[in-house]
């Protein structure tokens, strides 16, 4: 396996992964072009673990940003593996990667929002045992 970023010609190939996450996406056309062609303008990215035959099996969707509040930092959007590659470190490989290229972007810390529930446990213990730590609460409201 290898973990790398994914450019824009090859969006396709996390549809599978990211739909882990995200079942609402129902089309991989209109992922791929949700992501090229309005997030990725926006600065978002992705990072996969690519195994040896060419599939995408985890992804990380993610960008660089400039806040007030915690100065530049990487912030991960999507984190996501499919079912069947889980378990075998690729959430945690995902997670190294992305906090080398927060380094090599110049940033203070790499930070994600997680939602809570017990299918999120799996997901919260990786944090916990890769460094993170619960540091705000995240206030959302439905319009």
């Amino acid at each position: 396996m290898t973990v790398r970023e994914l450019g824009p010609g090859e969006t396709a190939s996390a549809f599978g992964a990211m739909r882990a996450l995200r079942p609402r996406l129902a089309e991989e056309g209109e992922f791929v072009r949700r992501v090229d062609e309005l997030q990725r303008p926006q600065g978002y990215r992705l990072a996969g673990v690519v195994e040896d035959d060419g599939a995408v099996s985890a992804v990380a969707g993610f960008r660089v940003l400039e806040m007030l509040a915690y100065g530049r930092i990487l912030y991960i959007d999507d984190l996501s593996t499919l079912p069947a590659a889980r378990r075998r470190g690729h959430g945690r490989a995902l997670l190294r990667w992305c906090a080398d290229e927060a380094v090599r972007a110049g940033c203070v810390a790499l930070q994600l929002d997680s939602n809570v529930g017990p299918e999120r446990q799996e997901a919260h213990r990786l944090y916990f045992n890769t460094g993170m730590r619960i540091s705000s609460y995240h206030f959302a409201r439905e319009l």
